[in-house]
């Protein structure tokens, strides 16, 4: 029996995939993209345009899965690279604490933070962009917003799945709220 585990396949089949969320909770990773001034300010707030798993078209953060053997960090980066582009260049942070923790769960109702295919534990972070972020894969578009702008009633209404609560914890973390 070897000691070395194999994590260079860390992907699950889709059918492997489906029984596992029908089981456990599964670790994700948000990233609220920002961009800071000279003295390390938040000035803008990077929101995606996206499909959810409800099935709506609504604005996001970046998001997605922690495979099987890799760093909080690494997930955060290849989320970040994947929805941002390749030269978005995030400074993930030096220390890999969340500025919180969001349960989502596929009944609405539970917590507020809502995921229809599965109970999710979410780790959630600022991380500054100082490079050319444009949306990729699955994103349709990407907006820079003003934090008076990303906490308006509008904007907030066109998130969905807890993901407005995620973006005034994290206003809040850098001291933004209004």
């Amino acid at each position: 029996m070897s000691d070395i585990i194999e994590t260079s396949s860390a992907w699950l089949t889709s059918d492997d995939l489906a029984e596992v969320r029908d089981r456990v909770p599964i670790v994700y990773v948000d990233a609220v993209p920002v961009r800071l001034d000279s003295i390390g300010e938040v000035t803008e707030i990077g929101l995606l345009l996206q499909a959810m798993p409800d099935g709506t078209v609504s604005r996001a953060l970046v998001t997605g899965r922690v495979m099987f053997g890799e760093r909080i960090r690494h997930a955060l980066l290849r989320h970040v690279e994947k929805d941002l582009g390749p030269i978005a260049l995030p400074r993930l942070p030096a220390n890999p604490t969340p500025f919180t923790v969001a349960e989502f769960f596929p009944d609405p109702e539970i917590s507020g933070y809502h995921d229809p295919r599965q109970h999710a534990v979410s780790l959630a972070y600022v991380v500054p962009i100082d490079g050319e972020a444009a949306p990729s894969q699955k994103a349709l578009d990407l907006a820079w917003v003003t934090p008076e702008e990303a906490m308006s009633p509008e904007l907030r209404s066109e998130m969905t799945a807890g993901h407005d609560r995620l973006l005034r914890l994290a206003l809040a973390h850098v001291g933004l709220l209004p």
